[in-house]
């Protein structure tokens, strides 16, 4: 019962995720305004990390098994992503390798402020 009890808490805030996305014109995904009121809510310890704990650590294991049908998609449609096959290569490795670097250095400014303290 309590993993339905978070379930159903990650849940609701991804769907005021997706009715703020409905409301607001911005090109920004639904998953995104869930993920920051989330992050609001721990945060501001309106919601406490074990009401959403297990279950989302759940969520977190099962994550690849998530990427299969992305993965049958690309196969089903190689055919018309072969001719895109170097371009889109080159931006996931650049794009990968920018939010390595960008990752690194957020962690640095962290650590170094964290040392000040």
């Amino acid at each position: 019962m309590k993993y339905l009890k978070q379930f159903l808490i990650i849940l609701l805030v991804s769907c005021i995720g997706e009715i703020l996305n409905y409301l607001i014109p911005l090109p920004i995904p639904a998953s995104i305004y869930g993920l920051v009121i989330m992050l609001g809510l721990l945060v501001f310890k309106k919601l406490k990390l074990e009401s959403v704990k297990e279950a989302a650590d759940f969520l977190i294991d099962i994550m690849p098994v998530m990427f299969i049908p992305a993965a049958v998609g690309l196969i089903a449609f190689w055919e018309k992503l072969k001719p895109m096959l170097l371009p889109v290569c080159i931006i996931t490795v650049t794009s990968t390798v920018l939010v390595i670097i960008a990752t690194g250095k957020v962690t640095d400014f962290i650590l170094e402020r964290k040392d000040k303290k």
